[in-house]
């Protein structure tokens, strides 16, 4: 994990994505060198304060997303989407896997006209690599609402547990296998 210590710019930027089960992505965005947290929540919508159970009767309008902290010294924003496209389908919209409903749609909320292009630009590269259209949206980012403390650090608090197994870990397997991220083991608090 970076600390102010170890990052003498003390800059930090923020991504925030959303490729389905926020616990997913908050699994694999946390593994990577030069992030510094991983926070799961909810964006996109027009509910203020969502709450989890909120989030899942689908009248929120938002998604369920990853407010991703990381030093720009040690991992690009454009990093941070080469993995965004690898750890999710973004072809299968309102979707992943058996989690379904417009809180498990892909999404890219950018913070300024920066983010804007290069996530456009990402999305134009990644689209290279899928036979099916890619329809992750990309948006401004109105709010981010933080989810309960329970849905933080799932993965890590929660590995033995049926989704973790079946769903996340076999993901992280891959993407390690692939060298996208590190070895599984490494827990950020």
């Amino acid at each position: 994990m970076t600390t102010p210590e170890s990052n003498p710019t003390n800059k930090i930027e923020i991504a925030d994505l959303g490729g389905g089960c926020f616990w997913c992505m908050e699994a694999v965005f946390e593994r990577l060198p030069g992030v510094v947290s991983v926070t799961s929540g909810f964006a996109g919508g027009t509910t203020e304060n969502p709450t989890y159970r909120e989030v899942c009767t689908e009248t929120t309008g938002h998604a369920e997303v990853t407010e991703i902290a990381f030093d720009p010294a040690k991992i690009s924003y454009a990093k941070l989407l080469e993995v965004f496209w690898q750890a999710h389908d973004p072809t299968t919209l309102n979707r992943q896997g058996a989690d379904e409903g417009t809180s498990y749609r892909s999404i890219i909320l950018y913070r300024d006209e920066k983010q804007k292009l290069l996530a456009e630009k990402s999305k134009l590269e990644a689209q290279k690599d899928f036979h099916n259209l890619i329809v992750t949206e990309i948006v401004p980012l109105k709010k981010f609402y933080q989810a309960e403390d329970y849905h933080q650090q799932y993965y890590d608090n929660n590995s033995s547990a049926g989704y973790c197994q079946v769903v996340i870990a076999p993901k992280l397997q891959k993407l390690e296998h692939k060298k996208v991220i590190e070895e599984t083991p490494q827990v950020k608090k």
